[in-house]
């Protein structure tokens, strides 16, 4: 609270960049967590909050005739433009945001003086909710193969590794600390996560300090150890999420990739995706393009082509999708972060408020078993989808200009019912064909038995009439006698389930699809195809080494 210059500014204007309606009137208010500007007027008072740590720049415009112009870039997308009466007071705030935006030390950052008021035991709760032993206790290790190591207790290997981590059981502490001190960062490779039904395993850790001819036996070892503990597959993949030619370029500064020399059944996979300077740049590039006054059609799309924001998020879902084909069913686990930074007798764990309020976080669509019937989820890498599904929902979701939107809740709400309804009535096609079958299976059993009177009366087969005169002539020597009302009932049956299977797909082999929204369905292949124009049938057996 100290850093805030201006807790309080009445009479400033909110603008709304893309239309031109009236600038909302309104008072804008400084707290410790959060910039709140608060609409004036007598029914409900419209609220705008924007989190601190949410910001990415400030910039304080010339002054103009109307106030002073202080522009807001989240770093969720969102642009605030607000237009302050004084000069005085917009240059306090924009101090005061800066300061709060931009935390010197660790202590500073709000964390460190939330109080909840819980007493020792729930605080104590919050941080035991997810205990990492646990998680991999699921995945079903230790076991034959991974064991857990306390090499790196007090982070003395590694300050960005958890201080109980697992690893090959033929790995000793010998070798892993000359595999960290072989790679960058010193972080060598650790198991993030396990599949129990395969055996196969995803390992990660920094690129090594190879440069252009150094080796290492213990970095060395431990990929072989690492190989030697997925015993489904012969080799392992060095997943390396750098373009290559970054990874060539960085031997200069004694740093690189494995030498496949030196590495024995290792592949390697490069990914493309560029480090954070050059996707900031290529952010600022694109946030720039979205907002320009009054560009042409043409001007957006070759500005965003320019910028190369797309072929970034590309790269990553790319990345994504190929180790998903592989193995993966959930990312990494408390990994990355400087875990000597987090004391927990001085901060509360998040984790307690995410379960509390779980139901605000579930996936209403989410099905245990749609793997097994469906397949991985993957989604569709076609640039439209880029463009007209995902550029709304994620850059312009802010924007009051635009046409209203359905919330993504309300509308997975809303298919989650259509679906219920849809498989409801499923069932009920499916009972009433089961019936129709019955009484079809019923009707061909009496019919069967009327033919075997028929045959005491002598109409064997051997005598039906051959020509017309024949039938016309054997008609002579009958009693007339029109079809019978079950004769009737069975071309019609016949006919009724014909068209149930040429009109409704739902009670064909496919009866366990999902609701038949195109744009949610996932109708993707097991894992691995990716891999199958190289290997012969082991993608699911393979282990990913990742290097980042």
């Amino acid at each position: 609270m100290e850093h805030i210059r201006m807790p309080k500014v009445e009479n400033v204007r909110l603008l709304d960049r893309l239309s031109s309606r009236k600038a909302a009137l309104g008072t804008l208010y400084l707290t410790a967590t959060h910039v709140i500007f608060v609409e004036n007027g007598s029914e409900a008072r419209k609220e705008t909050w924007v989190l601190h740590s949410q910001i990415s720049s400030i910039e304080k415009q010339a002054t103009t005739a109307t106030g002073c112009p202080l522009l807001i870039r989240c770093k969720n997308f969102q642009v605030i433009q607000l237009v302050i009466p004084q000069e005085r007071d917009c240059h306090d705030v924009y101090i005061s945001l800066i300061r709060l935006t931009r935390p010197v030390k660790y202590e500073e950052l709000y964390c460190f003086s939330f109080n909840p008021k819980l007493d020792k035991e729930e605080r104590e709760q919050g941080w035991k909710l997810v205990d990492l032993n646990k998680e991999y206790n699921r995945m079903g290790i230790p076991n034959n193969y991974w064991q857990i190591s306390d090499v790196n207790r007090d982070y003395g290997v590694c300050d960005s590794y958890p201080t109980e981590v697992y690893v090959p059981k033929s790995a000793t502490a010998h070798i892993i600390v000359g595999s960290s001190k072989f790679r960058s960062r010193r972080r060598f490779p650790a198991l993030s996560y396990y599949c129990k039904e395969n055996n196969a395993s995803i390992c990660r850790s920094s690129q090594p300090l190879s440069g252009f001819s150094a080796r290492c036996l213990e970095d060395e070892q431990m990929l072989q150890a690492v190989r030697k503990a997925n015993p489904g597959s012969d080799f392992i993949y060095v997943v390396d999420t750098r373009p290559k030619l970054n990874a060539m370029a960085n031997r200069a500064a004694g740093k690189g990739y494995e030498n496949e020399d030196n590495y024995s059944n290792i592949k390697f996979q490069f990914i493309g995706i560029e480090n954070i300077h050059v996707m900031r740049n290529s952010l600022q590039k694109m946030l720039e393009v979205c907002e320009l006054k009054s560009p042409s059609m043409s001007d957006f799309l070759w500005g965003l082509e320019n910028s190369g924001w797309l072929k970034h998020i590309k790269a990553i879902m790319d990345a994504g999708i190929f180790i998903a084909k592989v193995l993966i069913e959930k990312d990494w686990v408390s990994f990355g972060h400087k875990f000597n930074h987090r004391i927990q007798e001085r901060t509360y764990s998040l984790w307690a408020h995410l379960w509390k309020n779980r139901a605000d976080y579930l996936n209403p669509l989410y099905r245990p078993n749609h793997s097994k019937t469906q397949g991985t989820l993957c989604p569709q890498m076609a640039p439209c989808n880029f463009l007209y599904k995902f550029w709304s929902g994620m850059y312009n979701r802010f924007e009051k200009g635009l046409h209203p939107r359905q919330s993504v809740t309300d509308y997975l709400m809303a298919v989650k019912e259509e679906t219920q309804q849809l498989e409801e009535e499923l069932e009920v096609l499916v009972e009433r064909l089961a019936n129709l079958q019955k009484s079809q299976l019923n009707d061909n059993k009496v019919k069967s038995k009327q033919q075997d009177q028929s045959k005491h009366l002598g109409l064997s087969t051997s005598s039906l009439a051959n020509t017309p005169q024949e039938y016309s002539n054997d008609l002579k020597s009958f009693p007339s006698r029109s079809p019978s009302q079950g004769d009737e009932e069975d071309s019609a049956l016949i006919l009724t389930q014909d068209n149930l299977k040429s009109s409704d797909p739902d009670l064909s082999a496919n009866s366990d699809q999902e609701s038949g929204v195109e744009d949610l369905s996932c109708r993707s292949p097991s894992g691995g195809g990716c891999l199958a124009s190289e290997d012969s049938g082991k993608d699911s057996d393979e282990a990913v080494f990742l290097a980042v």
